[in-house]
């Protein structure tokens, strides 16, 4: 369907503000964006290119103003969702700021999975991800060492109660007390093992990376690869599986729901991983 007049004049006033945003020239290029919105204020794009211009200046109120709308006009805009999460962290909305970042990992795995936005994406949901954990972890342990102070309290003063009414402390009675506090180490010690940073399990590491996976793949012959490393692997270096040397097509690639769900599930327990 060919443009009317004014839709062209917006999409040359579109094209002279993408040229005035790689000058850096920011607020020409704002300029040239809204009077693109004037004429045509139903173009999801118009908004979110004055949402990175917006973005470029730290202006993040607006940022969130222009991605809010362009997600109205179009619910699946992986830019708007993706810098409506960064503007919503910027003001420490860390629940609604990564929803919207996994709303746009979502949308662009499907449009564009090998796309220079997801890796993008991932990157700053990981680094969201990990703040909010780091943040939760602190308070968790508090909580525990204050509990662990109140139970020892508690332990000494029961032991101490005991031998008052004894009038001496037994043997046994001390090795009793010093099995108790051993018992509730032990016991905070497993309370903490979730907030502890150890090893990401292997079958959650990719092959190439040997990194934990972000978007994992299954190949034909059963090895799971990430995808980014294992596209790139088929466009430079040929196309064949890496571990068995079959011959591998990029559609022959299908997504590994199973290890995909349980790695949510780990990262779920273990924030730290996100760091990894």
């Amino acid at each position: 369907m060919s443009l009317t007049s004014t839709e062209r004049q917006a999409e040359m006033l579109k094209l002279e503000g993408n040229t005035a945003f790689n000058r850096q020239r920011f607020q020409a290029a704002i300029d040239m964006y809204t009077e693109a919105i004037t004429l045509c204020p139903y173009v999801p794009e118009y908004y979110t290119n004055r949402a990175l211009c917006f973005r470029k200046r730290n202006v993040w109120k607006r940022v969130e103003e222009d991605c809010t709308r362009a997600i109205e006009l179009d619910h699946k805009s992986v830019k708007a969702h993706y810098m409506l999460g960064l503007a919503l962290l910027e003001r420490e909305e860390y629940t609604g700021g990564i929803q919207k970042l996994e709303k746009a990992l979502d949308f662009g795995r499907v449009g564009d999975p090998e796309g220079y936005m997801v890796e993008e994406i991932w990157q700053r949901l990981a680094k969201a991800k990990y703040t909010q954990w780091e943040e939760e972890s602190n308070k968790r342990v508090w909580r525990l060492q204050e509990l662990k102070k109140t139970c020892e309290k508690a332990l000494k003063q029961h032991h101490f109660l005991e031998a008052s009414q004894t009038g001496s402390i037994s043997e046994e009675a001390a090795d009793a007390h010093a099995e108790r506090m051993k018992q509730l180490d032990q016991v905070f010690e497993i309370a903490a093992e979730s907030d502890t940073p150890t090893e990401v399990p292997d079958y959650l590491c990719c092959k190439i990376t040997l990194d934990i996976f972000r978007d994992p793949v299954i190949s034909p012959s059963g090895v799971t690869y990430e995808r980014a490393m294992i596209v790139d692997h088929l466009y430079k270096v040929g196309k064949f599986d890496p571990f068995t040397r079959e011959p591998l097509e990029l559609d022959q690639l299908v997504p590994n729901l199973a290890i995909k769900e349980a790695l949510q599930a780990f990262l779920n327990e273990h924030g730290w991983a996100y760091r990894t």
